[in-house]
Parts: C-alpha cells; structure tokens; sequence
C-alpha cells in the first residue's frame, strides 16, 4: 500500500433513488423506497474511494466487513449523499464510518471495513473456493 491514508481522509457519493433502487424481492417491488442493499452497496462503494489512490499495481482490496442502520427511508428521486471517513488503521484493514443523507435527515450510517491484498492472493482464495 502507497504511503499517505489517514484517519480523518473522507470521500462522498452522491446520486438519486430510482426505482432500480427501490426494495425488491425477486423482481417484485416491496416499498418504492431506497433498499437496504441499495444502501450496502453504496457505502462500500464510497468506502472503497478512499483506499484507491494508495493501491499499488499488484494490490487490490477486498470487502470484510459491512455493518449499517438504515434509519428512515428516502423515496423515488430524493438525492442521497453517502460520506465515508477513515476512522481506523490495522495493518492492512481499513476501516471507514459511514453515513447516508438524504436532502433533510441522516437515513444511515455503519461501518465498512476492507482488507488490502495482494492480487494473487485474492486470485488463490477464489480458486480455493471453487474445489
């Protein structure tokens, strides 16, 4: 990992729900509102923001742990701003707190941690998986 992450460094995301968002079961549309896996899926994009400046070429992060709240809901075209901040440092984890806005309220927040690996051996893990 290249030299330079610290605690403090933050990233955003910012989009608006669309009904691809919208909580679903197996195509059907449960609430027209932001899901909770729209939400997942989001923090940990913004989460992995921050460590992509300090790759090296032969390394790649890997997702380890998500933890989240979903708070309240955001409905069809509310703007939602996801921050992820570095609140931890351990050896090659990396870990973020995460919080979702909608225009007038927090609507979640959590924890995203990474693992950084080398390319190989993410390589080897999935192989492993596969026998």
């Amino acid at each position: 990992m290249k030299a330079g992450m610290q605690v403090g460094q933050t990233a955003t995301f910012n989009c608006e729900v669309t009904s691809e968002m919208f909580a679903q079961f197996e195509g059907a549309i449960v609430h027209p509102v932001y899901s909770t896996v729209s939400m997942v899926y989001h923090m940990e994009l913004t989460s992995r923001k921050l460590i992509l400046p300090y790759l090296e070429e032969h390394e790649e992060g890997m997702g380890s742990a998500v933890s989240l709240k979903h708070i309240a809901p955001a409905t069809d075209r509310n703007r939602i701003q996801v921050t992820a901040t570095i609140s931890k440092l351990e050896k090659n984890l990396v870990f973020t707190e995460v919080q979702t806005f909608n225009e007038t309220r927090i609507i979640g927040k959590g924890t995203v941690v990474q693992i950084i690996l080398p390319k190989d051996e993410i390589t080897r893990k999935i192989e492993n998986c596969r026998t």
